[in-house]
């Protein structure tokens, strides 16, 4: 992890890594979700043919350094954020604040007029970071585990 780290817009060929990338974010590291609930969200890597219609629909930015993708986020216009994962042996290098300087950028350049998403536990502080406000708390049942998280959004100035 020595070279600059690189932004870039994903292609179809990514999809099966960035699968990879987002179990390492889920199951690795510090969370504030039970195993159990970390299991629950993502049993196994994402893959396939419903993974890559979800993702055809949206543009998503990775992040790479050197030969190693640490991020990714996604964007589904007119602004819904999808997708935002940094592999446990990137976070603390501003990644998340990196991508999303690339994702509002495109949002605006394709007329949006607010960003919102529906954010983890461990999502919700990085996007309050970038200006996201809390819309409303909310729980989801994913696999027989009851997940928190919020929906949350940015109103887009122009600039």
């Amino acid at each position: 992890m020595s070279q600059q780290v690189q932004i870039k817009q994903a292609e179809p060929r990514d999809y099966d890594t960035l699968g990879e990338l987002m179990f390492d974010a889920v199951r690795h590291g510090p969370s504030p979700y039970t195993e159990a609930q970390r299991k629950a969200w993502v049993a196994a890597p994402r893959k396939g043919e419903d993974w890559a219609e979800r993702l055809d629909r949206q543009t998503i930015f990775i992040a790479w350094d050197g030969n190693d993708l640490l991020g990714f986020m996604s964007v589904e216009l007119p602004g819904y954020i999808d997708f935002a994962f940094i592999r446990p042996n990137g976070r603390g290098r501003g990644l998340f604040r990196k991508l999303f300087i690339v994702v509002e950028a495109h949002a605006r350049q394709n007329g949006a007029d607010r960003l919102w998403t529906h954010a983890s536990l461990m999502a919700q502080g990085p996007f309050e970071a970038m200006g996201f406000r809390v819309i409303k708390h909310e729980t989801v049942t994913a696999n027989g585990e009851v997940l928190k998280r919020a929906e949350m959004e940015k109103r887009l100035f122009p600039s």
